[in-house]
């Protein structure tokens, strides 16, 4: 696969947020993206490609912080009054975004995909206009990479509150512009054994 290329300068008015996700249970448990390929784990790929491209960055994690000490960013905790899963990252996080001087909006990337585009938040961002954005693949939507306002987190409040629990339907009643990309193996995420051989045929290291 040919590597997109990173951007210069990151965004400096866009905080970025990796998403760990659940636990590898079809790969033996734990974090997926601490599984390793070759001699890094999963995440190390996934931030080298998804930090240039933003200003502040943080690990959305739930369990002992302690294990992503090695990446030396801030670990926000799912709030214990809000929902649970990748929306409830975002819901944390944009608090988090709200808190930060200049900042406007947040990028999210799932932690076990290790490729994401090397233009992917400035091509949300010139998208969305100001609003949110969603990515997508041949796959379809990806939801999980996407640009989130700081100022939605109030509607995103109140969608939580209606029984809406998927990112992918919140971003469509937020508003979000589709970003059509052209590589779907940028958003390969790991979650099979034959996952992981793929990710690590396409970083030549089948």
């Amino acid at each position: 696969m040919t590597p997109a290329p990173l951007l210069p300068q990151p965004v400096a008015s866009i905080a970025g947020l990796v998403l760990m996700g659940g636990r590898a249970t079809r790969m033996g448990g734990g974090d997926k993206a601490l599984l390793m390929l070759g001699d890094k784990p999963i995440l190390a790929y996934a931030l080298a490609r998804f930090g240039p491209q933003v200003g502040p960055l943080a690990l959305s994690a739930n369990g002992d912080p302690a294990r992503l000490e090695a990446f030396a960013l801030p670990v926000l905790p799912d709030l214990p009054d809000g929902p649970e899963g990748p929306l409830g990252g975002v819901w944390t996080a944009l608090a988090w975004a709200a808190s930060l001087p200049g900042v406007t909006h947040l990028a999210t990337i799932p932690g076990d995909a290790p490729s994401p585009p090397g233009d992917l938040v400035v091509r949300l961002a010139r998208a969305a206009g100001g609003d949110a954005a969603i990515a997508a693949s041949a796959r379809g939507v990806e939801p999980l990479h996407a640009l989130w306002p700081v100022a939605s987190r109030g509607l995103l409040e109140r969608l939580i509150a209606d029984g809406v629990h998927s990112p992918k339907r919140a971003l469509e009643l937020v508003g979000a512009t589709t970003v059509a990309f052209d590589e779907p193996d940028a958003f390969l995420d790991v979650d099979t054994p034959n996952d992981l051989a793929r990710v690590k045929k396409l970083h030549g290291m089948a």
